[in-house]
């Protein structure tokens, strides 16, 4: 029996999307600056390898059941299981156990991250199963998937460590960050598939979907992300105003890409071949991580109103 297609299944090509954990440690490490790195490494790699796994079990689920879907995808019906590589049976076992394994793993982290990582399962079964199955649902399917981003967030925060919760504000605009990336994907596959009829097979929420609409939902979820951004900078770290030129710029360029043929938007686990993108991202990741963590005392003057003192 080949092992290769069971592998394909569990997405390990996927698990570059766990970078998002990278700000939780980074904000947990500013919040709480009696933390020590040296203390945290442990954490952090077995924290790294349990959201893998867990995320695993989830692609796992996700391919058992688009199967039926996937053949009408112009490329997803070369995936394992719909092109017979894969035995059903088999892949579901594959499932429980790479849930027990990420679980198990989890809890080893500690208690906080180990709950999070079972909202992460939650949120896979609740987007994947049948009769609930968000991913089937307009706007549903993309809330539901990038929620995953903000959970994953708090994977980070915990496994260094940190006691307390992150602030809601960064939570909900990590929230929606991940909305307006999900939902451009679904722009560029709507566009790429250009059959509504069979767009709607391939995802049913499609049958609602027009470019119009995802349009107008991806500037909702960027407007929001930026409003809650914003509110984060003003309330905790004022010089994160400097990085906003090269996010604004990410983003985009990001949406300048989701209208490409054939866009690689639509397999974001590829994007890390796009140099340009990448150079963009990597400078604003850079530029975030820097100015959260090194002080200009005297920025926020710039940006407050000028007075001229009165006349005597």
């Amino acid at each position: 029996m080949p092992i290769v297609p069971y592998l394909q299944i569990a997405r390990p090509d996927h698990w570059f999307k766990n970078v998002f954990v990278v700000p939780g440690i980074l904000l947990a490490f500013f919040f709480h600056r009696e933390l020590a790195l040296a203390d945290a490494w442990s954490g952090i790699v077995l924290g790294f390898l349990a959201v893998c796994v867990v995320a695993s079990s989830n692609y796992v689920l996700n391919e058992i059941l688009d199967a039926p879907f996937d053949q009408f995808h112009p490329s997803k019906h070369q995936r394992p299981i719909p092109s017979g590589n894969v035995k059903v049976p088999l892949a579901w076992a594959w499932w429980v156990l790479l849930s027990l394994l990420g679980l198990a793993l989890s809890f080893a982290v500690n208690v906080p991250f180990g709950i999070t990582a079972v909202l992460l399962w939650i949120m896979g079964a609740l987007y994947n199963i049948p009769p609930i199955r968000l991913k089937d649902v307009a706007y549903g399917d993309v809330l539901s998937e990038s929620v995953n981003n903000p959970i994953r967030l708090a994977m980070g925060w915990y496994c260094v460590g940190a006691a307390s919760a992150p602030p809601f504000s960064i939570f909900i605009a990590y929230w929606m960050f991940g909305a307006f990336l999900m939902a451009a994907k679904r722009f560029a596959e709507f566009r790429n598939i250009d059959d509504p009829d069979r767009a709607a097979k391939y995802r049913k929420s499609f049958a609602f979907y027009t470019q119009e609409k995802l349009i107008v939902s991806i500037f909702y979820y960027a407007t929001l992300f930026a409003l809650m951004g914003g509110f984060f900078i003003a309330r905790y770290r004022f010089e994160l105003i400097l990085a906003t030129p090269l996010v604004a710029y990410a983003m985009a360029y990001y949406m300048h890409m989701a209208y490409k043929p054939d866009s690689p938007v639509q397999q974001p686990e590829q994007l890390f071949r796009h140099k340009k993108l990448m150079v963009v991202v990597i400078a604003a990741f850079v530029a975030c991580t820097l100015l959260l963590f090194f002080s200009l005392p005297d920025l926020r003057v710039l940006f407050e109103p000028w007075i001229e003192p009165p006349n005597g």
